[in-house]
């Protein structure tokens, strides 16, 4: 097929069932699907948080969501940002949430609005605004009147925003759903009878808004009518919904995971998440959410808690900077092609069910508008072959084959042909480093302890959050000990207990210990030696926050903050400091003084001499873009621990000296068998997090200003702007390989006999540079590591540059009529690797 013919028929497959702008259309549902304009739909959606990314880049990774097969972008709103104070609202910026919406509508997508207003998502606070916790009387997520009131308040401005630019499907705009609360029926048990008539208040009240579209709510087994429960997880295959009236709906399937500091990479194989979506419809599915399609990341202090990480990659189809994360984009978008062939029957005729045997079946939907049927293998080890409608099929163990036709098998979960990139960012040759100019550095020595007159004296030891009321990480806590010639001259220890999530101690104003608690428990204990002074001394502790908590019951009270301090000898506690007065200062004074946006030079020491690896000091430096579009980062490996800020614009929490645990890794990782967070890890031993992305629309050509906070010890000197500039891409494909997806046609009766693809391409402004591998007939090894086997046919190297080289994208048939045949006998398969250039560096 004509590359140009491939493309138009890839266009035509994914725009068919897009929606023409400004038309009004109706949205209803019954047992089976979504119903849009009297039609059932079978949808594909995926998560796309517009504030963990900015609105420069917004069409591109929702375009590439669209390439990808997605029908409908799903977003939370995020309360505690449009409306950071009380009545005082924002939407601009990243938080544009009208703009974000429009954007999906122009890309001919629809949208779901998870309204909530509870969100969870790692995002501080879950979502909720900080003030609201101090309104009095209040409780959050139960029948409590101050907080259905505020609730309620936000939930119609959100709504009367939509309806004002007619964002609703039915005033023509692309809201098919909308959400309210999220996952409640997690922990609802903990809130008893108020519980039940929260989730019935909050199901009435968002009718009564009048959206016009379908109401659902996740987790939520107990969703009254005509509100409809939906499933998250990483398998819903077994889920159904709480009312026969209901279709069977999955707003969150798990791409990966989220990454906390001091914990391994989270990752989830394609195959596996493949062949969750596949049993997915195969048991009645119509509506199913990819939660992350892009990540993003965590500006500024954004993250939830406790010690989310910044990056929210989450090993997402898109990653962190709007790549597409290979094979795992291209596999889920064959498989949207291959599952869409089948969305007529699917949405129309209900299942029929056979076994196999013990872990092998088959659900196939027979009626007027032909057949189709999803053929099983759930055995997690063992492969299979099993025979149906007279035709054998071999079936990889953990693996869904689909057949449109209830003949032809057009795609199987297990069996990945989309190419592959071996580059991420900053981990390839094709990477730029650029360090900053040692002369652009300057300093600030944050002082240690109270630093203005807003301190204040209070009696025992203050929860954190009820103080600062989350405006900083930042709390000190200051007193000071007496002590006599004895005393001073025995072994000491100071015993300090925190609810969370890390404190640096110093006695007599120098650095003494640092202890901290992980994302599963933030609190911990810091006991150490310390040596004290005959007369005065002075104990500053500075507890750190790292993300307000954002998931469980009663989070919302979650404490932080050090609860207990205690001298102790050899033997016996000497002084216990719980209950007597100390002092108090909220924040950093270079925080007071926005020295991360601060142009006054006075507050800034410049030199050759950079002071590194000190405790709570500012470092600031001048930087030009770096040429080209690329994406930006980071590389903050040099540094522990800290904040970081460019041009004035918070970029977020680093934390590289937190290492996660050595052992616990398997990278690779076999997909067969369940799931869960746990099971597929990478990175042990490393830094959870050592680039930090810097959006290119936050910088100027020239002089743009880093700053950074650094809590532990770094050297800024090592820090470097990493740009890509290109990636290497492989791809690899047998003549017994199934035939591409899009080469589909229920009107021919000759699909097997179709020659496999294989196909290259680079990421849109990209081209293939070189082809740096071919060879069809016997080749072996991996991506990155191929080599010529025994049998290899002439010339396909430069046939492959004449058709690839100079392209965005190319694809070669895997038949020996157009490459040769080396070796007659033998089932030949064709491997490439090529390397696609940035066309703007």
């Amino acid at each position: 097929m004509d590359l140009f013919y491939f493309f138009l028929f890839v266009l035509l497959v994914f725009s068919g069932h897009n929606y023409e702008k400004g038309s009004a259309i109706t949205v209803t549902y019954d047992d089976r699907a979504l119903v849009i304009d009297g039609q059932r739909r079978l949808l594909f959606s995926g998560s796309i948080h517009y504030p963990r990314t900015t609105p420069e880049v917004w069409p591109e990774i929702i375009q590439k969501s669209k390439d990808g097969g997605l029908d409908v972008i799903e977003t939370y709103v995020f309360w505690n940002y449009h409306e950071p104070e009380r009545r005082q609202y924002n939407f601009e910026g990243r938080f544009d949430l009208v703009k974000f919406v429009k954007t999906v509508q122009d890309a001919g997508l629809y949208v779901h609005l998870r309204i909530g207003p509870y969100v969870c998502a790692e995002w501080n606070y879950g979502g909720f605004p900080i003030w609201l916790h101090f309104i009095d009387g209040i409780q959050f997520r139960t029948t409590n009147a101050a907080f259905k009131s505020e609730m309620e308040i936000f939930l119609a401005k959100i709504v009367n925003l939509m309806q004002d630019e007619k964002l609703f499907a039915s005033e023509g705009g692309p809201i098919i759903l909308a959400q309210v609360e999220n996952e409640y029926g997690n922990v609802e048990w903990a809130y008893g009878i108020g519980g039940k008539l929260y989730v019935e208040w909050a199901a009435s009240t968002a009718v009564s808004l009048n959206t016009t579209v379908p109401w659902v709510m996740c987790q939520q087994e107990d969703a009254p009518d005509p509100i409809i429960n939906t499933c998250n997880g990483f398998y819903c295959d077994e889920f159904t919904p709480n009312s026969r009236s209901k279709p069977k709906m999955w707003t969150e399937n798990y791409s990966g995971w989220f990454q906390a500091f001091g914990s391994p990479t989270p990752f989830r194989p394609v195959e596996d998440l493949a062949f969750a979506v596949a049993r997915f419809f195969e048991t009645g599915g119509t509506f199913q959410n990819y939660y992350m399609y892009f990540g993003g990341t965590n500006f500024g202090r954004t993250a939830g808690g406790p010690l989310i990480a910044s990056s929210y990659d989450y090993d997402a189809p898109l990653d962190e900077y709007g790549y597409l994360r290979q094979p795992k984009w291209g596999h889920l978008r064959n498989l949207h092609n291959a599952i869409k062939q089948c969305e007529k029957i699917l949405v129309t005729e209900d299942p029929t069910y056979i076994s196999f045997g013990a872990k092998t079946e088959a659900h196939y939907y027979n009626g007027s508008d032909g057949c189709a049927a999803f053929l099983a293998n759930i055995d997690d080890s063992s492969d299979a072959n099993v025979t149906f409608n007279e035709r054998s099929y071999f079936l990889p163990a953990w693996s869904v084959s689909i057949l449109p036709d209830c003949k032809n098998v057009i795609f199987n979960t297990a069996k990945v042909s989309a190419q592959q990139s071996i580059s991420a960012h900053g981990t390839s040759t094709f990477v730029k480093e650029y360090s900053l100019a040692l002369s652009s550095w300057s300093w600030h020595k944050e002082q240690v302890g109270i630093w203005g007159r807003n301190s204040f004296t209070k009696p025992g030891l203050l929860e954190q959050i009820n103080t600062t009321r989350d405006v900083s990480d930042f709390l000190w806590y200051t007193t000071s000990v007496n002590v006599d010639e004895k005393l001073s001259s025995e072994d000491l220890y100071l015993d300090v207990e925190s609810l969370g999530h890390a404190l640096l101690l110093f006695v007599n104003k120098k650095p003494a210990a640092f202890g901290y608690g992980n994302h599963e428990d933030a609190s911990f204990t810091l006991k150490t030696p310390i040596v004290l002074n005959q007369g005065n001394n002075t104990l500053d502790l500075l507890s750190m926050m790292i993300g307000l908590q954002n998931y469980g019951p009663w989070f919302d009270i979650a404490g932080a903050g050090i609860f207990s301090v205690m001298l102790v000898g050899s033997a016996n506690i000497l002084k216990d400091f719980s209950s007597i007065e100390w002092t108090y200062q909220i924040g950093m004074e270079g925080e007071y003084l926005e020295l991360y946006k601060s142009e006054n030079n006075s507050l800034w020491v410049t030199g050759n001499d950079i002071p590194n690896n000190q405790s709570l000091m500012w470092y600031k430096a001048t930087f030009d873009a770096p040429e080209g579009n690329s994406p930006l980062a980071l590389n903050l490996a040099s540094m522990g621990k800290g904040q970081v800020w460019v041009n004035g614009l918070g970029i977020g929490r680093y934390w590289p000296a937190y290492l996660a645990p050595a052992a616990g890794c398997a990278d690779p990782c076999d997909y067969r068998g369940t799931y869960d967070a746990q099971k597929c890890l990478k990175n042990c031993g490393q830094p959870s997090q050592t680039l930090y992305h810097v959006p290119r629309s936050w910088l100027n050509p020239t002089g743009n200003v880093l700053v950074l906070l650094e809590e532990l010890g770094g050297d800024p000197t090592k820090i470097t702007i990493v740009t890509r500039t290109g990636q290497q891409i492989c791809s690899h494909a047998s003549e017994s390989d199934i035939p591409p997806v899009d080469f589909w046609d229920k009107n021919k009766l000759d699909f097997e006999a179709v020659s496999p693809e294989v196909r290259i391409s680079c990421e849109r402004g990209w081209q293939i540079s070189s082809v740096d591998f071919a060879s069809f007939g016997t080749p072996q090894g991996k991506c990155g590591l191929y080599s010529h086997g025994s049998c290899s046919a002439k010339d396909v190297l430069s046939l492959v540059r004449k058709t690839c080289v100079g392209h965005e994208s190319c694809s070669i048939p895997v038949s020996a009529s157009v490459l040769g045949d080396p070796c007659p006998s033998v089932v030949k398969s064709l491997a490439i690797q090529a390397t696609c250039t940035d066309l703007y560096t």
